[in-house]
């Protein structure tokens, strides 16, 4: 979930809102410190409070006059409580006792230069229920303030969480505008999948008039020129393939007349290999794509390959040895294609082995079929693997028509695995010869 909420653009744009929000009110938070901090001001308001104090102390005066602090009371909403040897007297009957307020410094009064205020001189604050007392010396006395009035306790909601409540408001709108702002996305995803897949008919519709509309209709765009290109290709395939069929019966037909019967089948021989050549190239084409159609079906691996030795390879059924790990294996592949890379895979292999055998292995591994086709042959050298199934590599250039083929089964197994969502490979660690690996899903 953590992976996905960072691959959110949302979430990401969110977090940078946190961020800038975080940074903002840290930044306020120092520049007002720093503000109140400058000697100018901090000099302005520590004058005004050490001023109101000494407006208390003369006005209660010394020793503590109880009807002045009584008038106090009665101007400012406020209590007061007089303390000393002679005297212990309070506005309010409810007003706490010396012993339950535990009096000290203030942090925000202090002589050090990041302290907001400066310090009062013989005075000191307390806190209980909710009320603020501030203690001021006269003489032998103390004089206890208290505010609010002790009788008043605050109604207002506390500040704390309504500023939480308020953030976390804003955050959620913030997250939902930004869950609008980028929502097309989702369909553009969408849309992008279905296209990649191959329905390049379908159109992301319903998108906005901003940057994102626009590239919705980029990739709609985007999906009709390739629907254009791969209908020109097929096209320009289909008439190559029309093109070349043309002659080539012509020349089956003209070879009829030909006396020479050695001249003959060289001629025969060549014209056949153009045919597969033609026949291979576009089915090639029709492979060499994401989009390639298959025609699944659910078959018999073991009777699949029986019935292609004896069609394909009846004269070396003595020489292909067969594995499968279990006789009731079935997939759910194309049959067709299925059979064209074994038949190819297998031709390959008797073609190097000469006299020894060709080991064939089936076997199903999670969710792939795997076949493994290990011959005794000469195996690849490594300047051979680095071109592996590439089409119309011949390792050996000097090969006759008896020794090798076109150079492209291996290339059209390749593409017949990878239409199957699998994959053609070397086994780098079978040294007897060659071992090649195809994997299909199925």
């Amino acid at each position: 979930m953590l992976e996905s909420l960072t691959r959110s653009l949302s979430f990401r744009l969110l977090a940078v809102f946190l961020v800038l929000a975080a940074l903002f009110t840290y930044g306020a938070t120092v520049a007002i410190r720093w503000i109140y901090s400058s000697d100018d001001l901090r000099e302005l308001i520590s004058g005004h409070l050490a001023l109101h104090v000494e407006y208390v102390r003369q006005d209660i005066g010394d020793p503590p006059r109880i009807d002045r602090a009584i008038a106090i009371t009665r101007q400012v909403p406020v209590d007061i409580r007089i303390a000393g040897p002679d005297v212990n007297w309070a506005s309010d009957p409810n007003f706490p006792e010396m012993s339950e307020l535990q009096f000290g410094k203030s942090e925000i009064f202090s002589e050090e230069p990041d302290a907001w205020l400066k310090e009062l001189k013989n005075v000191e604050f307390a806190v209980l229920d909710e009320h603020q007392f501030l203690k001021i010396e006269q003489g032998s006395h103390a004089i206890v303030v208290s505010s609010p009035r002790i009788a008043d306790h605050p109604s207002g909601p506390d500040l704390l969480p309504i500023i939480l409540g308020i953030g976390l408001v804003w955050l959620f709108i913030a997250y939902v505008a930004v869950r609008w702002l980028f929502s097309p996305i989702d369909s553009i995803r969408e849309g992008a999948a279905r296209i990649g897949s191959g329905d390049f008919d379908y159109r992301i519709s319903g998108y906005r008039q901003d940057q994102l509309g626009d590239l919705a209709e980029d990739v709609n765009k985007l999906a009709s020129d390739v629907r254009g290109m791969l209908d020109a290709k097929r096209h320009l395939m289909l008439g190559i393939s029309h093109e070349l069929r043309s002659p080539l019966s012509r020349l089956r037909l003209a070879l009829e007349f030909v006396e020479d019967g050695d001249q003959k089948e060289d001629l025969r021989v060549e014209i056949t290999e153009m045919e597969q050549i033609v026949a291979t190239l576009l089915e090639a084409e029709r492979l060499n794509t994401r989009h390639a159609p298959l025609n699944r079906t659910t078959v018999s691996v073991r009777d699949l390959i029986e019935q292609l030795i004896a069609d394909y390879f009846a004269r070396d059924a003595d020489r292909i040895e067969l594995r499968i790990d279990d006789d009731s294996m079935v997939a759910n592949v194309d049959d067709a294609r299925l059979i064209l890379l074994l038949k190819n895979l297998v031709s390959n292999a008797l073609r190097y082995s000469e006299d020894g055998p060709v080991v064939l292995t089936v076997s199903l591994e999670n969710s792939e079929l795997v076949i493994r086709v290990a011959d005794q042959g000469p195996g690849f050298s490594a300047k051979q693997a680095e071109h592996f199934a590439e089409p119309f590599y011949r390792g050996d250039p000097s090969r006759t028509r008896q020794t090798g083929g076109t150079g492209l089964g291996l290339y059209i197994s390749r593409l017949i695995a990878g239409a199957h969502g699998g994959s053609l490979s070397l086994d780098s660690s079978y040294t007897g010869g060659a071992c090649v690996v195809a994997r299909l899903m199925v």
